[in-house]
């Protein structure tokens, strides 16, 4: 039996954003809701508390993340703490926030915005590439699941509030061309797409909110797997360790009571993961 275990013991009201950086082989997360990231550093828990909403992040260098809030990219010093503006993400909608996001491998960041209170309709997906931010999709609910195929062909997102997850086939310079397509539906098992991760085989690992589980899919978007947890709200996934075959889980403690909700976990599986690409920016200074 696969054996999960807690990664880190701190509670999140909203954990998200799980990212493994290739170079310092650490793990860092978002507590949405609370307006932190997290991480662990030679095996003591450390922080960083924000002004805003914050929810995503890719690595620029060793140093360096870009981070997604609910107004803003900007560049951030994991060593000094100091931020640097990069644009303005719905900085005039003050009903949004981001939420899911990573880099592709061309070296752009996608990232998803929602209403604040999942309101219809409100959420659009963006990519920032060298300089331009560009919305992608628009008339969304919540949006998640972002990840792209081992070859960067195709990229993956989904609106929870749909119970699907699409598919779109992108360019040499990795935008999207023609329209999504359904790669895996879920409503007709009322279960609820969260973030999503791709392993280095082209599978997708979905984590299923409300449902005590990541499933994994075929490149084909057919059911492969699942793995349970002890937290009923995961929220996404992210392959990591030295060899990346331990799959990160964050969830989310928001309406529930349990001592393990809001934790997060790990798990070792016999997929290997994608390195997490590099946010390449206009700006390399």
């Amino acid at each position: 039996m696969t054996q999960v275990t807690i990664f880190d013991d701190r509670s999140c009201l909203l954990g998200e954003g799980p990212l493994w950086h290739p170079e310092r082989e650490q793990l860092f997360w978002f507590d949405i809701l609370g307006k932190r990231l997290l991480t662990q550093e030679n095996g003591e828990a450390r922080v960083w508390q924000f002004e805003e909403h914050v929810s995503a992040a890719g690595w620029v260098d060793q140093n360096r993340l870009l981070i997604a809030s609910e107004t803003r990219l900007f560049v951030f010093n994991l060593d000094t703490g100091t931020e640097h503006l990069i644009c303005p993400l719905e900085a005039d909608e003050t009903r949004t926030r981001s939420n899911d996001g990573r880099a592709d491998p061309k070296g752009g960041f996608w990232i998803g915005t929602m209403g604040k209170n999942a309101e219809e309709g409100l959420g659009s997906i963006y990519r920032y590439y060298r300089g331009e931010l560009r919305q992608l999709v628009s008339n969304l609910s919540i949006t998640n699941s972002i990840c792209f195929s081992p070859d960067g062909k195709t990229a993956y997102f989904a609106d929870t509030a749909k119970q699907t997850i699409q598919s779109v086939q992108l360019d040499p310079d990795g935008w999207p061309v023609g329209e999504p397509t359904v790669f895996v539906d879920l409503s007709s098992e009322n279960v609820n797409p969260d973030g999503s991760v791709v392993d280095a085989g082209g599978n997708l690992w979905n984590a299923q909110w409300g449902a005590h589980r990541i499933a994994c899919y075929s490149p084909e978007g057919t059911f492969k797997s699942a793995i349970s947890f002890p937290a009923e709200q995961i929220s996404c996934p992210a392959f990591g360790g030295p060899d990346l075959k331990t799959l990160h889980a964050t969830s989310a403690a928001i309406g529930l009571h349990g001592d393990v909700e809001g934790q997060t976990f790990s798990v070792i599986t016999a997929a290997t993961g994608q390195a997490e690409h590099r946010v390449i920016l206009q700006d390399q200074s």
